[in-house]
């Protein structure tokens, strides 16, 4: 199914390439908007792009693509954080829309940490630069393909989850779907989204879940608390969403690997299998890069935590492990997973490595040569 999108940007975006690179990068607004029409044309789209300087001239765009397009990329700009008249303005038009901030806006000035343009839209993505646009294209997309049923599981903002059942009378088994980012905020359960969909397709209900990161929202206990309530809420379902909690697998990509971990190791009933996606499943032998996230899992009384948030250190898991890991992988190295595997072996686990072709964001898209592949070893 074709959808229409519109590619919306605020003021001074046109400035993209010359205006402060260190924060929105060195990519100007025709790349962008190039790099967004290639994107949207690859999940079989079209994209028609637009900017303005003026607050009423984004409020007459919009006005006029009520019946024209079927979703919206929309990046207010300094708008975002005092326009109510383009809030209104996307309730009035019932269209779709993602708003997308290329910096990371709630780690700059207070100010900034405020959207009133927000609650009119549908997803928010910030903090990951000029690729946040394509996320919200495949956003976008895969909202359109299967609809889901978003739900709380506490009383945080960041405790809800996306529920997806396949058609069907079900029984279905159940995947629960955690993402990576590194445990920080600007990365968002929409890198799930594909995922989700096409395991829908192949028959499992999804559970695509966020959590409170570290920084800025809680500390880590929080952080690893979250993915353990999101599985026992699952046993409040009610019987008309079909989902069979004695075939529940846990996946996890990047650092969701390892909060999948704790997660399924604490479950009851316990998963069928745990599969760890590009995993952070050696917290000591990440290197140099992760330092911070250390700080954050392993600073003071670091032997006492090992067993609580180091998977390595932590094992036999209980349930059988599957480790995806590309070979491409610059973010975190294949050794994670070959490691993990060697020594959930040697601990009395059943454990399989599967190696593929794909990066670390490739691997989760289902635009990837290898998804195939890929989606075996997840049913």
């Amino acid at each position: 199914m074709t959808v229409r999108i519109l590619l919306l940007n605020g003021p001074n975006l046109n400035l993209l390439g010359r205006r402060d690179p260190a924060i929105y990068g060195s990519a100007t607004l025709d790349e962008v908007e190039e790099q967004c029409r290639a994107h949207a044309a690859r999940l079989g789209h079209t994209l028609e792009a637009r900017q303005s300087n003026h607050e009423g001239g984004l409020i007459d765009i919009l006005h006029r693509s009520r019946g024209e397009v079927e979703g919206v990329v929309f990046n207010p700009g300094a708008y975002s954080h005092t326009s109510y008249a383009l809030h209104d303005a996307l309730e009035a038009i019932e269209i779709p829309t993602v708003e997308v901030h290329i910096s990371d806006v709630r780690s700059r000035e207070t100010w900034r940490r405020i959207s009133v343009t927000e609650p009119a839209c549908v997803y928010q993505i910030f903090g990951r630069g000029t690729v946040g646009y394509q996320n919200a294209i495949s956003h976008l997309h895969y909202r359109k393909n299967h609809p889901p049923l978003t739900l709380s599981y506490g009383p945080h903002p960041d405790q809800v989850a996306d529920l997806r059942t396949p058609w069907g009378a079900g029984p279905h088994p159940i995947a629960v779907l955690i993402h990576g980012g590194g445990w920080t905020a600007p990365y968002t359960r929409d890198l799930m989204d594909g995922m989700a969909v096409e395991l829908s397709k192949h028959g499992m209900a999804t559970w695509n879940i966020e959590y409170r990161r570290i920084p800025p929202v809680g500390d880590w206990r929080n952080t690893l608390a979250d993915p353990s309530l999101s599985l026992e809420a699952l046993k409040a379902l009610p019987p008309e969403h079909r989902v069979d909690l004695n075939r529940t697998t846990v996946i996890g990509h990047s650092a969701g690997a390892q909060l999948g971990f704790f997660a399924a190791k604490s479950a009851s009933p316990r998963p069928v299998r745990l599969v760890s996606v590009a995993g952070m499943l050696d917290l000591e032998r990440l290197g140099s890069g992760f330092d911070y996230l250390l700080q954050g899992f392993l600073c003071e009384e670091r032997e006492a935590r090992q067993a609580e948030v180091d998977p390595v250190q932590s094992l036999p898991l209980g349930s059988p492990i599957v480790a995806i890991h590309g070979r491409k992988d610059d973010s975190v190295p294949i050794d994670q997973s070959r490691r993990l595997v060697e020594a959930a072996r040697r601990a009395g686990d059943q454990a399989d490595l599967v190696e593929t072709d794909s990066d670390h964001m490739d691997i989760i898209s289902p635009l990837s040569p290898a998804w195939e592949q890929i989606m075996q070893a997840c049913l």
